[in-house]
């Protein structure tokens, strides 16, 4: 388990026992926790919700809890289904936060004229951001082409998560971009050898091109949530404002399940919705 994820869950269980202190009226013990009832655990998020905790911090105290028991339950026998079968609010799906179509020209431009890089870094930093924005690519797609991509192909043949592979077209400025940036490297792309190099000539790290996007955004005045993923989820978002077919969207970005791209529809429909505000007489 994560450092900090075992430092909340401690956090979470002393304000936990501190509020059966008062609750029970004693020193919370084994047998008592063994004991408690589901309208207890109720009272204790009740009362933390009074607090002005999130829907999501009341969903992790409970799950805290029932790390609880769970250990209880291997470490001393003590079992209390009541508490296991408790269940907690209801989280709204967190929706995609793509750049605009504005943003993401002035990511690539600027990347493009930065004045400080080389040359052939600022082409390879477009090119990669290229990648993620005119197809749809993860950082870890984009970063496991090798020097075999070179010309670059009208398609490419992507492994993504749980090996799943997906054919990906590449429009024309993508494709230059890629040519570019494999024309200015000073560095021998071997068919097998990783296509994008860092400075001293090693796979480009996905680190660096975080980085990079962190100072974009600076530089732009864009937020913080402008990362190279969001570029990912500008490629989705702006076909489907175009019109794009929602299932051909999820053959693009490899996703398992239809669900997992209908999220975009939502991003969509609350740009919408913001354009209609905005611009109607009566709103």
């Amino acid at each position: 388990m994560a450092v900090k994820t075992v430092e909340a869950y401690g956090s979470d269980l002393s304000a936990f026992f501190g509020f059966l202190r008062g609750h029970l009226g004693a020193e919370p013990t084994l047998k008592a926790l063994g004991r408690l009832q589901a309208r207890d655990i109720r009272a204790y998020l009740a009362a933390r919700r009074r607090d002005g905790l999130s829907d999501a911090s009341i969903a992790r105290l409970l799950s805290s809890i029932k790390a609880l028991y769970r250990w209880m339950s291997r470490a001393h026998g003590i079992e209390n289904a009541e508490i296991g079968y408790l269940q907690g609010p209801r989280r709204a799906p967190r929706l995609p936060r793509p750049v605009s179509i504005e943003a993401a020209k002035d990511i690539l431009h600027e990347a493009d004229t930065e004045p400080d890089a080389d040359p052939w870094v600022a082409a390879r930093d477009v090119a990669v951001l290229s990648l993620l924005y005119g197809g749809g690519l993860r950082i870890s797609e984009a970063l496991s082409l090798t020097g075999a991509h070179l010309p670059a192909p009208e398609r490419l043949r992507i492994t993504g998560k749980g090996g799943k592979v997906r054919i990906v077209p590449l429009i024309a400025p993508v494709r230059e971009a890629i040519d570019a940036y494999g024309k200015l490297c000073p560095y021998t792309l071997t068919r097998s050898g990783a296509l994008f190099r860092g400075a001293k000539g090693g796979p480009l790290s996905p680190r660096i091109i975080q980085a990079r996007m962190q100072m974009l955004r600076g530089v732009l005045g864009l937020p913080e949530t402008a990362t190279p993923h969001a570029l990912r989820h500008a490629f989705a978002t702006h076909l489907l404002a175009n019109g794009a077919d929602l299932r051909a969207i999820q053959s693009l970005l490899g996703h398992a399940s239809l669900s997992t791209t209908q999220v975009y529809t939502a991003v969509d429909s609350s740009r919408l919705r913001a354009v209609h505000a905005a611009a109607h007489p009566r709103a």
